[in-house]
Parts: structure tokens; sequence; C-alpha cells
């Protein structure tokens, strides 16, 4: 019960901050680059949704028969 306490290195401190610092600018950059994709995927959809108009039934290739002559 009476050992001396394992020695802690002087430098642990600033080891984690300095670790703990770059994890947190890989993560913002990671989500700020999300949110950018996210924006971009968002306009490309847009624009192709409004020169494409999938919701627009396209027009028939053939005439139908005539009828009632």
């Amino acid at each position: 019960m009476e050992r001396t306490p394992p020695s802690v290195p002087p430098d642990l401190c600033a080891d984690a901050v300095r670790l703990g610092d770059r994890l947190l600018r890989r993560r913002t950059l990671a989500l700020r680059l999300l949110w950018l994709l996210l924006f971009a995927v968002t306009v490309a959809f847009t624009v192709w949704a409004m020169t494409e108009r999938p919701w627009v039934e396209p027009p028939s290739g053939t005439t139908p028969p005539p009828t009632g002559w």
C-alpha cells in the first residue's frame, strides 16, 4: 500500500491539449466539408429538376388513332 504512484510525464498535459486541438480542427473541417457537399448536391438537384422537369409527362411518340370519323 505504500508504493509510490506511477510518474506522469511532465508534458502529458501539453500533448493532450495539442492532440485535442488537432482533433477539434479535423472535426470542424469535416463538418464544413459535409455541409458544403450537401449544399452542392441540393443546388445540383434543383438545377437538374428545373431543366428536366421530371414531374411533366413526356410527349407521346405516336399519335392516337383517329376516332369518330
